[in-house]
């Protein structure tokens, strides 16, 4: 009686011992099926592309335009800064015109004060008085209101006006283009503009 006892009481032990290795093997399989359905790291963000952007050193968004360049001054071109154009650039062209003439409170005409086109997709900059002592190589100057190939400064006959300086990124070299004048340079980017960057500037004569 004693050894049967000790027989029944052996076996429940062992179907003890059996059932908690079943529990333990159960919830180990159970974090290693959970760990890997689990995301292997965070999502990382997609960096979002640069701002095509166009300043200047010599005066600030919306700002005045120094007499220096302008026709009370020494009338050459100011300096110009960009970045952030598109990957695909493969030139620039640029092009500043006064929507204001010749009078800001009754605008009747837009002036072309510089127009250029085929600036090297490598330049990031045009320097101080550029138009006149030399453009980036290869690149090209169309006509301006006067019909000269250069910058014209600003130089309104009524009250303040704003000059816009446009740069274009292109996806091409433009080709066959003799001295154009803004309008055929509009013309010719159509269909090839992948960015635009802008800046405003402002000026009114001190004499009269």
């Amino acid at each position: 009686m004693r050894i049967d006892r000790l027989l029944s009481l052996a076996v429940l032990s062992l179907a003890a011992c059996a059932c908690g290795k079943s529990k333990s093997s159960t919830a180990d399989t159970a974090a290693v099926s959970t760990n890997a359905g689990a995301p292997q790291g965070d999502t990382v963000p997609a960096t979002p592309a640069m701002t095509f952007n166009l300043s200047s050193p010599a005066f600030a968004p919306n700002g005045s335009i120094p007499t220096k360049y302008t026709c009370e001054g020494a009338d050459i071109s100011p300096p110009l800064e960009w970045s952030g154009a598109p990957a695909n650039t493969k030139s620039f062209a640029l092009i500043v015109e006064d929507p204001d003439a010749p009078d800001p409170a009754k605008p009747t005409r837009v002036v072309s004060h510089w127009v250029a086109y085929n600036i090297p997709a490598s330049a990031t900059k045009l320097a101080e008085n550029a138009s006149k002592a030399g453009m980036p190589p290869g690149s090209a100057q169309g006509s301006n209101e006067r019909g000269d190939q250069a910058y014209m400064g600003p130089c309104p006959p009524i009250g303040r006006h704003r000059y816009f300086f446009k740069l274009f990124a292109l996806d091409t070299e433009l080709k066959g283009l003799k001295n154009p004048k803004k309008a055929d340079l509009e013309k010719a980017i159509q269909g090839h503009i992948v960015g635009t960057a802008e800046l405003i500037g402002n000026y009114q004569k001190s004499k009269k």
